[in-house]
């Protein structure tokens, strides 16, 4: 083995039930410079299981870079709200009162993400993101948060978009979620705003929409139709 002079490589999936890790740690430790990488997992063939771990690896020993990993883009529909005028209602009520009354807001509204299979994405201030599988769920979670704060005397604003995001460790990205976030941004007091995708894809659902225009959305290209829901009839 020390007469071995190219670079070598050495890979073993530690908990592998044919042969012990340790004969690997001996080749490392006697061929000159090799590198040892011990990878999760116990399949023997290179080719089963988290094959990927072991590409990732040649391709950084024989190249010295290792490709980014590609984030994951799924159809989602995002949903975004807030609490209207909130800087005004904590200086009105003080600071005791609106800290109570915020912290029932984001308990009414995490139930409702829940009864609706909402993921909250993004908490800031008195702000959520979340996303659902569908459109439908996520117009009638806001429509209960919308019922819920009036009941809390909070007047809410919300947007509402479907398309394709990336999901990242830290959260989600891409147009899609741009496109929700200057939705919820032209919509007022009580108002839920949906993109004219959103419209499209949950006709015939029972759902009541009011054109509110077309508008140029901040750093996203072309008009976009907006509506404005309003009250569902499900019969």
């Amino acid at each position: 083995l020390s007469a071995i002079r190219v670079p070598t490589l050495v890979l073993h999936r530690t908990d592998e039930i044919l042969f012990d890790v340790e004969q690997s740690r001996y080749l490392a430790r006697h061929i000159p410079g090799a590198k040892l990488v011990e990878l999760a997992g116990n399949d023997h063939l290179p080719f089963v299981g988290d094959s990927d771990s072991i590409a990732d690896e040649v391709q950084e020993f024989t190249t010295g870079v290792r490709e980014p990993l590609r984030p994951d883009r799924v159809l989602a529909t995002v949903l975004f709200v807030d609490i209207s005028g909130s800087t005004l209602q904590a200086a009105q009520l003080g600071d005791r009162v609106w800290r109570d009354r915020l912290g029932a807001f984001r308990m009414m509204v995490r139930e409702q993400l829940q009864r609706y299979r909402g993921v909250e994405v993004d908490t800031a201030g008195d702000g959520f993101l979340a996303t659902f599988d569908g459109p439908g769920r996520a117009l009638r979670c806001a429509s209960a948060i919308r019922e819920g704060a009036g009941s809390l005397g909070i007047a809410v604003r919300a947007g509402v978009h479907t398309g394709e995001v990336e999901v990242l460790a830290a959260g989600i990205a891409g147009l899609a979620v741009h496109v929700g976030a200057r939705i919820a941004a032209l919509a007022t007091a009580g108002e839920i705003l949906v993109s004219g995708t959103v419209r499209d894809l949950v006709t015939g659902s029972g759902f009541a929409f009011l054109e509110s225009g077309s508008h140029a959305l901040k750093g996203v290209p072309g008009e976009w139709k907006v509506f404005a829901l309003g009250q569902p009839n499900f019969t």
